[in-house]
């Protein structure tokens, strides 16, 4: 299994997973070709310019543990990427 494919099974492991960081999903969208860019205050909008799609988050705080709706929309975008 390759270090993507680890990654993305994190975010995809039923039941949800509530330990899941900002750092994992950093990562999880860099290995699907997306490059981060800061906003204003806590939003962080993931762009993929090959395909222009956008993930639009707020970074958390003041951890770094996501928040339920927040790993349930990355869910929702992987199995659109993926067709996991």
């Amino acid at each position: 299994m390759t270090k993507k494919n680890k990654v993305i099974n994190k975010f995809l492991e039923k039941p949800l997973r509530k330990d899941l960081t900002f750092d994992e999903l950093e990562r999880l969208f860099k290995m699907l070709g997306y490059e981060k860019k800061e906003g204003r205050g806590s939003r962080i909008r993931f762009l993929n310019h090959e395909t222009g799609d956008v993930f639009i988050t707020h970074k958390p705080h003041p951890g770094n543990i996501l928040k339920t709706y927040v790993v349930k929309e990355v869910v929702e975008k992987i199995r659109g990427i993926t067709d996991e």
